[in-house]
């Protein structure tokens, strides 16, 4: 038999069930109401519920099926008109069949041996002739007191023998079957102390702007609304892949004592501290590091960790904070343990909402599956048969509960003291530093206003010997009684250089007679050098013409200085270097 996917909801007269049988026929629906025992058929669907109060059949029952989209849906008349029913959200409680709710153990053999010996008679139980036969093999004392227990109330041990491979990308214990819960919170401990980082901590606790904003962030727990008929729990509801998966689940009983029932629920708020701390720092949208973020702040999903009271799940996750994930701040600590009572005191509906949201996002990661097997899939079934009571007992403990910096044995208050130091002594150095800069600046202003002033008084003094030289020049030219003329070219300055530029025109130029190319030196054999250093030269305004009469050029081709000066093209000066222009056919002699 194929079992339908069902939603049940209410009225204060009708329990209205609705089960999803697409492909049947009408006339093959039948309907069986009995008590607290509703049970449906529809070929090849079958459905068997019980309900937490009673229903009756007394004709007001009322049934319609939608073909198109294969929905039946029945309305069910209340044995007492106005009850309300709890719990009708926690479909996996609903199917447990009558008298299921006993405790048996966890593990039942179904080998076809065993089932077919079940109807034996007690001299064939007492031996089984087909037992498999196993060579005996000698063990220690430690080997003989069994395998640590780990997982969901303690009951499952030997499951990372056969997983050694996905070990490392699950959990962080070593060897977790030979390792006792102290040797495990131990070794925790100290890859913790490892783990913290003085610089992320004090990075995030000094610049706070993202935390601040997370900080304001609400959870979709804080905006629910406690139901009108069970004001002790809150208004859940659940979509179709949710309740597809607590159909899913295997519905079975958990035989616990009082010790495992305490770490149970203390592992449950491990869990869910994790939980809250990765909704609040992802804003309610899952990543690719949520599974990671919820396992690695968890002690009870990373070390396999059994605690035994609510401040040591505390300290554990404040440390855990503190160590791994991205913002390590300590009022991400407050704000998850204030999340968590929250979800605690909305009943075992959110508290199942939430434990779902975990299963699906370590269903949909490769390694953390195994947590599914060990924890989530057992706390989804363990839940909703508790009572909201409970839960509120549990949130009201947690409110309860202080931790402080001091408790995580980090160090925390001296590292933020030293830090504080370190912070006002850098900014009185800023400031002193920025009081001598000002200082600094005053007393360059007032030495530049003095040197602005030494420099218009050098300056001024400058002009008026200016002034004088100028003056005595001008009274010195009039008495020698000449006066320059346009016509004459104006006599060299010798002190000063004056580089007057080579005339191209016309060819034949015409040099000052008091050099001589036999006093050239020579670059090379058989050469004679083109450059020759000469004095300063003086460019008349006026060219003569030349006449037989003329200066005439020598030997060498060199000029000679002999007529007037007015004849006279280039005046030769010692202190000038200009240039001799040799003729080729010097170059070839």
């Amino acid at each position: 038999m194929i079992t339908p996917a069902f939603d049940l909801n209410q009225n204060p007269e009708y329990l209205i069930l609705s089960a999803r049988v697409p492909y049947t026929r009408t006339s093959e629906f039948d309907l069986f109401i009995d008590g607290t025992d509703v049970k449906f058929y529809a070929k090849p669907y079958f459905l068997r519920l019980t309900l937490p109060g009673r229903v009756v059949e007394d004709g007001r029952e009322k049934a319609t099926f939608d073909i198109e989209k294969g929905i039946f849906t029945v309305h069910i008349p209340k044995e007492v008109a106005g009850e309300h029913f709890e719990g009708l959200q926690l479909l996996t409680n609903l199917l447990a069949p009558k008298g299921s709710r006993s405790a048996k153990p966890l593990l039942e053999d179904i080998t076809p041996d065993c089932s077919e010996s079940a109807g034996n008679d007690e001299e064939e139980e007492d031996f089984n002739w087909q037992v498999e036969q196993e060579v005996y093999i000698e063990r220690s004392e430690e080997e003989l007191s069994g395998l640590q227990k780990y997982g969901f109330g303690n009951k499952r041990s030997g499951v990372f023998v056969r997983l050694q491979e996905e070990l490392s990308d699950v959990i962080d214990v070593k060897n977790p079957d030979n390792t006792t819960i102290a040797e495990r919170r131990q070794a925790r401990m100290d890859v913790e102390a490892l783990a913290f980082s003085p610089d992320h901590y004090l990075a995030d606790l000094f610049e706070d702007d993202e935390i601040r904003r997370l900080l304001k962030f609400r959870s979709w727990w804080t905006k629910l609304f406690p139901s009108p008929a069970n004001e002790e729990e809150a208004v859940i509801l659940f979509n179709d892949e949710e309740k597809e998966q607590l159909r899913k689940f295997n519905n079975q009983s958990y035989l616990l004592d009082k010790t495992s029932r305490y770490q149970v629920c203390l592992s449950l708020v491990d869990i869910l501290l994790a939980y809250c701390y990765e909704v609040r720092s992802t804003e309610g949208e899952h990543n690719v590091e949520s599974p990671w973020t919820i396992r690695k702040l968890s002690g009870t999903l990373c070390w396999l960790e059994t605690y035994s009271s609510l401040q040591e799940v505390l300290v554990s996750f404040g440390r855990r904070i503190l160590c791994y994930p991205l913002y390590r701040h300590f009022d991400m600590v407050s704000a998850a343990v204030f999340d968590t009572v929250g979800v605690l005191q909305a009943g075992r509906a959110c508290v199942l909402k939430c434990l779902l949201d975990i299963h699906k996002v370590f269903r949909l990661n490769d390694p953390a599956y195994i947590l599914n097997d060990l924890y989530i899939t057992d706390y989804c079934i363990w839940i909703q048969k508790i009572k909201s009571k409970k839960l509120s007992a549990l949130a009201a403990a947690l409110q309860n509960v202080s931790i402080q910096k001091k408790d995580l044995d980090l160090e925390l208050e001296e590292l933020e003291k030293a830090a504080t130091l370190v912070a006002e002594e850098g900014s009185r150095a800023s400031e002193s530093a920025s009081e001598s800069a000002s200082e600094s600046s005053d007393l360059s202003s007032d030495d530049s206003t003095s040197e602005d002033d030494d420099d218009e008084e050098e300056e001024g003094e400058e002009e008026k010997d200016c002034e004088a030289e100028e003056q005595a020049r001008v009274e010195s030219g009039r008495g020698g009684g000449e006066e320059p003329s346009e016509d004459s070219p104006p006599k060299p300055q010798h002190t000063s250089a004056v580089y007057a530029p080579v005339p191209q025109e016309p060819a034949v130029t015409l040099l000052s007679a008091e050099s001589n190319i036999d006093t050239l030196p020579r670059a090379l054999e058989g050469a004679r050098p083109l450059i020759q250093v000469l004095g300063e030269l003086n460019i008349s305004k006026e060219l003569p013409g030349c006449s037989d009469g003329d200066e005439t050029l020598s030997e060498g081709n060199t000029p000679r200085s002999g007529g007037s000066s007015s004849t006279t093209l280039l005046e030769l000066s010692p202190c000038g270097h200009p240039l001799l222009i040799i003729q080729k056919q010097d170059l070839s002699s």
